[in-house]
């Protein structure tokens, strides 16, 4: 069984999610099954059909939150330092052709977010990273093209 590496903010968000789907969602749906039902013959009834279709689907998803969550390891980012790229580095990066800087956070896969600045220590971005100190420079081959960063800043938050 492989870990699935992950910070302590992002152990909790699936760890909300789950609490979700088992304690609201759940009991939800089955209302929703229950009224369904009572609505008489279930072969040509949309709403029935819809019910079970949205249980098998959560019911999926509590089942792959519960997985992540057992085979999780979690590191904590806060004890961490130094001063080359690994797993919870902060790392601030400038576009050697545009001149534009962003910031990024390595991250373990489930909680990976590229519209907030975290991305998955699987991704070609992050293991071109990985090792590398201020200063250095990284080309990074992505779907739209080559890529040259250099590495402003590597920061543990």
């Amino acid at each position: 069984m492989e870990k699935i590496p992950m910070t302590a903010a992002g152990y909790t968000v699936l760890e909300t999610e789950l609490k979700h789907c088992q304690q609201v969602e759940r009991p939800r749906i089955i209302q929703q099954i229950t009224e369904a039902r009572s609505h008489g013959d279930l072969s040509e009834n949309a709403e029935y059909h819809a019910a079970k279709e949205q249980q098998s689907h959560n019911e999926g998803r509590i089942a792959e939150l519960e997985d992540k969550l057992a085979r999780a390891e979690v590191i904590d980012v806060s004890k961490l330092s130094g001063e080359t790229v690994k797993f919870g580095a902060t790392v601030t990066l400038v576009d050697e052709d545009t001149a534009e800087k962003r910031v990024w956070q390595i991250v373990g896969e489930p909680e990976a977010d590229a519209k907030s600045g975290k991305i998955s220590i699987t991704s070609p971005l992050a293991r071109a990273l990985i090792g590398k100190a201020k200063g250095a420079n990284v080309e990074v081959v992505t779907p739209g093209g080559a890529k040259a960063y250099e590495v402003k800043k590597v920061e543990w938050r």
